[in-house]
C-alpha cells in the first residue's frame, strides 16, 4: 500500500487552466444552491438567501484560489511535479476539503442559519465533496490527454528522425569471456540486472541478448557520445531510434521497441529529455 501512495503523480500547475476550472466549479455550486437550496436557504427572506449563496460561492472561489494558484506559485519547489506523489495529492486534496468544509462551517454560522445536528454536517460535507469530486475528475482527465497527446505528437516525431550511425561498440565485462562487440545500429536498449546489465540487439530480424557483468553506469559512461542513447528510467538505456510506439496513460508513458514482447517504462524526470531528443 505505501509503495502505491509514494508514486508519481503529476501536480497540476497550469495557471490558466486552474483558473477556469475554479471559476466553473464556482459557478456550479452557485447554481447546486440555488437548485437544492440545503443549509436552510429556502427558510430564508429574499436578500438573505442570495447573500448565503453568493457567500457560500465566494468561499469556495477564495479556497480553491489559495490552494490551485496562489500557494503554488509562491512554494514551486514543495509543489513541483518532480516531488509529487500519490500521497501528497490525497493529503492535498483532503485539506482543500477541509478548508472548504471549515469556510463553509464558519458562514453559516455567521448567517444564523446553522443548527447543530447530524444532517447539517452531512449537508456541509456533500457540499464541500462536490468541488473536490469535480476537480480530481478534471485533473485526472487532463492528465491522461496530456499524455496521449504528448506521445502522439513523439510517434509522430519518431518516423521523421532515423538515423543511425554504424559502429562497433565494446562492452567489457568483469568476466573476459562475457565481452560483447556489437554495431551500435543494432542496438536497442540495455537493462540493468544487479551486477551484471543485460544488452539487447537487432541481428536481421531476430532480437538476440547477453549478460555481461558490469555495470549501467558503465555502460551509459561507453554510450555517452550517442545523442540517440537515452536513460529512460533508472533500469534502463534505450536506443530511440528502435522505438516503435510511445503510449501514454494514468501512470505516464511506456515505450515499445520493435519486436520486443515487453515494454519499457519513461521514469517523470526524463520525459522531457525523451521530447527533447525527439
Amino acid at each position: 500500500m505505501l509503495k502505491i501512495l509514494n508514486k508519481p503523480y503529476p501536480f497540476n500547475d497550469d495557471l490558466k487552466f486552474n483558473s477556469l476550472i475554479i471559476f466553473f466549479i464556482t459557478l456550479g455550486i452557485f447554481a447546486f444552491l440555488l437548485l437544492f437550496q440545503p443549509f436552510d436557504i429556502d427558510t430564508l427572506p429574499v436578500r438573505q438567501k442570495y447573500i448565503m449563496v453568493a457567500g457560500i460561492a465566494v468561499i469556495t472561489f477564495l479556497a480553491f484560489a489559495l490552494h490551485l494558484m496562489i500557494l503554488p506559485s509562491f512554494f514551486q519547489k514543495r509543489f513541483s511535479s518532480s516531488q509529487w506523489t500519490i500521497k501528497k495529492e490525497i493529503l492535498w486534496n483532503l485539506w482543500i476539503l477541509f478548508t472548504i468544509l471549515g469556510g463553509y462551517f464558519l458562514f453559516t454560522r455567521f448567517m444564523g442559519v446553522m443548527k447543530f445536528g447530524f444532517d447539517m454536517v452531512i449537508k456541509l460535507l456533500f457540499t464541500a465533496v462536490i468541488p473536490i469530486s469535480i476537480l480530481i475528475i478534471v485533473n485526472y482527465n487532463k492528465m491522461i490527454r496530456s499524455h496521449l497527446r504528448l506521445a502522439d505528437e513523439m510517434n509522430k516525431k519518431l518516423k521523421e528522425n532515423k538515423s543511425i550511425p554504424e559502429k562497433i561498440i565494446y562492452f567489457n565485462s568483469d568476466y573476459q569471456k562475457d565481452s560483447l562487440a556489437i554495431k551500435i545500429s543494432s542496438l536497442l536498449f540495455i537493462r540493468s540486472a544487479n551486477n551484471y546489465i543485460e544488452v539487447f540487439w537487432k541481428e536481421v530480424e531476430t532480437i538476440k541478448s547477453q549478460m555481461v557483468r558490469t555495470s549501467l553506469l558503465n555502460a551509459e559512461d561507453i554510450l555517452k557520445e550517442y545523442k540517440f542513447i537515452l536513460k529512460c528510467h533508472r533500469s534502463y538505456l534505450i536506443n530511440i531510434n528502435h522505438i516503435d510506439k510511445i503510449e501514454g496513460n494514468s501512470q505516464g508513458y511506456k515505450l515499445f521497441l520493435e519486436n520486443v514482447s515487453f515494454t519499457i517504462p519513461v521514469s517523470r524526470n526524463s520525459i522531457d529529455k525523451l521530447q527533447g531528443l525527439i
